[in-house]
């Protein structure tokens, strides 16, 4: 079986860049202040958000760990442990 056909999910730890986009939103408030306006969004607004987010980030040819962390974020339940990571660094 491919990678790309195997049922097993990832952890986001496994995502190369995640933790380093979660890193930078505590380190840069512009980041910072984009992804808290991200995350606060009602969950199906922040998917639609994130989908087409991911869609821009790839037509712009962005690094492939930045499109691959920010892609996680469509997840529920990722996005609120991230929101509560960001939130908290900021304390």
């Amino acid at each position: 079986m491919s990678a790309r056909t195997s049922t097993r999910q990832h952890s986001v730890a496994e995502v190369a860049g995640f933790v380093d986009m979660l890193r930078a939103a505590c380190e840069n408030p512009s980041m910072h202040r984009t992804l808290t306006t991200l995350l606060e969004q009602p969950d199906e607004r922040r998917q639609d958000m994130v989908r087409w987010l991911v869609a821009r980030l790839e037509s712009d040819r962005a690094p492939a760990k930045l499109v691959q962390a920010i892609a996680c974020l469509v997840d529920d339940a990722v996005a609120e442990k991230a929101y509560v990571v960001i939130h908290e660094c900021q304390r």
